[in-house]
């Protein structure tokens, strides 16, 4: 199972090393293989996530987050988004852009690719921040049955009952970063949160225009919930969707994808700005490794052997989404980043394994005549 799932990802991280050390020498394969570690450890998070919403897929969808979904996360990502917010912030065409990318330069020299893209920061930031922590508010403001942090859970989930809740607390958060991030910024952070909370409602709305479930079991305009594991017949048991239900999701999946990789793409310019090495490094080896643990969590059933890993997950969704928002005004460091993800992940985890323990050491209810 595990060289099954991971064969690719392997092979396709030895041929970027070896792409990496002929395009640079050593320090480039040194680099490469560095933001590969750091995507993959800024992004735990991300595949218990991509592997929930990844289960409700057919097998066909499944495919298509694998094949058309990593063209979209290396190129479009890792390779498109960062020429295009240069572009659009210098004023470059796209011939430009290239040109200029191409042309490397320090972080801390004016004109440079990634002074341009640096000084985007508070742009990208409020755009993923708030798309992040509308999905963390919408998950915990549901009424769930399985609690993790119940101190904190309960609360949340009767906040959750007052219609509107959501959108009330993104927009008190989206007026607080603009007051917060100066006159000069103003404009632009409050332009590219009201952009994120948008897309995250258009790509929730969307699912009424493809409300057309032929099978009479789920629906389109169902997605968040989808994505929240919270459908299925029975116990354990999740419907798979197809056609445009699925295809809806899958944009929600992309999406919500699109949104985890903003901090690894910043960050990754605090290491190099040279774009071949980010492609190489944080694409073709990061999120191949992403997408393979998405997939291995997928057919391991984790998720439900694990029953806190999706709470562990939106914690973490909330906590990067919180620490986006920081980064407009304050510097955060990767590394912080990266390990408030995996410490959600972990203590979720730890906390699954205890509850799966106390269950088994629980005597089964007799059994009447």
């Amino acid at each position: 199972m595990f060289v099954r799932t991971f064969g690719w990802s392997f092979g396709v991280s030895a041929v970027a090393l070896v792409a990496a050390f002929l395009y640079g020498g050593p320090q480039a394969l040194f680099l490469a293989l560095v933001l590969g570690v750091l995507e993959v450890s800024l992004s735990f998070d991300n595949a218990v996530v991509n592997a929930r919403i990844l289960e409700r897929m057919n097998p066909f969808w499944q495919k298509m987050f694998l094949t058309v979904g990593i063209v979209i996360a290396v190129f479009g990502m890792r390779v498109l988004f960062p020429l295009l917010i240069v572009g659009l912030t210098a004023k470059l065409n796209p011939v430009e852009a290239v040109q200029l990318a191409l042309a490397k330069g320090p972080i801390n020299e004016p004109g440079t690719y990634a002074y341009v893209l640096h000084h985007a920061h508070p742009q990208i930031a409020a755009f993923g921040g708030i798309f992040l922590l509308m999905i963390f508010l919408d998950f915990f403001f549901e009424e769930r049955e399985i609690k993790w942090l119940h101190w904190f859970e309960i609360p949340l989930a009767k906040v959750g009952r007052m219609n509107g809740a959501s959108l009330v607390v993104g927009l008190f958060a989206l007026a607080l970063i603009g007051l917060l991030s100066g006159s000069e910024l103003q404009g632009p952070v409050l332009m590219s949160g009201i952009f994120g909370m948008v897309t995250y409602f258009l790509v929730q709305g969307l699912g009424e225009l493809f409300d057309t479930d032929v099978s009479g079991e789920i629906d389109a305009d169902d997605i968040p919930a989808m994505a929240g594991g919270t459908h299925g017949k029975g116990p354990g048991k999740a419907v798979l969707v197809a056609g445009k239900a699925a295809f809806m999701l899958f944009l929600y999946l992309e999406v919500i994808d699109a949104s985890f990789s903003f901090d690894g793409v910043i960050g990754a310019f605090a290491i190099t700005s040279d774009p071949i090495i980010i492609a190489l490094g944080l694409g073709l080896i990061g999120a191949m490794f992403v997408r393979s643990l998405t997939v291995y969590l997928v057919r391991q059933g984790t998720l439900d052997e694990f029953e806190y890993l999706d709470h562990g997950a939106h914690w973490a969704i909330g906590a990067l989404a919180v620490i986006l928002l920081i980064t407009i005004g304050v510097e955060v460091s990767e590394i912080v980043t990266g390990l408030i993800g995996v410490l959600f992940i972990g203590a979720a985890f730890l906390a699954s394994i205890r509850r799966n323990k106390q269950r088994a050491s629980e005597p089964e209810p007799a059994h009447t005549t």
